[in-house]
């Protein structure tokens, strides 16, 4: 091959007039048929626009389209990624407030119970205070309804034992003086 290189190179150092002539006898060293390259050239352009036009046009849209649809779906990813992070900020915002909108409600609540106890513990001392009151005003009118009876029964012994003193029978008249004496010193005692 080296051989072919240096019969080149000589030729190509040959006067301008025989340049045509040594593009014929390297063609002919070669063996190039000038039909032949004419008719496989015009060949291998008509594969090339074939391939081209239906096999690598299609293949090459088809990647992009798919390369499209890969970077739209990346985007989409990261949108979404946006979207779940902003939405996880916001459920814990939400959940803050409503630990603390509980917090508030639970505190609210036992400050109306406390005060639903006091007053309830208010109304039944009211209602105990009442019924002691009651119960004493009811204890002192049987204590009085008592000393009567038994200023009444008191001066009736009196005109009984009156009688039996004196033995005699009194009149109404004196037995009921009897009873309003002896009532009236009951009374002072």
């Amino acid at each position: 091959m080296s051989s072919h290189l240096l019969f080149l190179a000589a030729e190509a150092a040959a006067p301008a007039g025989d340049a045509g002539n040594a593009v014929s006898k390297i063609m002919d060293t070669f063996g190039v048929n000038w039909p032949a390259l004419l008719a496989q050239m015009l060949n291998f352009g008509i594969v090339a626009f074939v391939v081209w036009r239906f096999g690598l046009r299609p293949i090459i849209a088809t990647i992009d389209e798919r390369q499209k649809k890969i970077e739209s779906g990346l985007k989409y990813a990261d949108d979404m990624k946006a979207k779940l992070e902003a939405a996880q900020q916001e459920s814990a915002a939400i959940i803050k407030k409503s630990s603390l909108e509980a917090g508030r409600i639970v505190d609210e609540a036992r400050k109306t119970a406390k005060d639903f106890l006091d007053k309830q513990t208010q109304e039944a001392s009211g209602v105990a205070n009442e019924m002691l009151a009651k119960a004493q005003q009811a204890i002192e009118l049987e204590h009085k309804k008592m000393l009567a009876e038994a200023r009444g029964e008191i001066a009736r012994l009196v005109v009984v034992t009156t009688e039996r003193v004196l033995a005699k029978r009194l009149s109404d008249a004196d037995r009921a003086g009897y009873n309003e004496a002896a009532a009236r010193e009951l009374a002072e005692v």
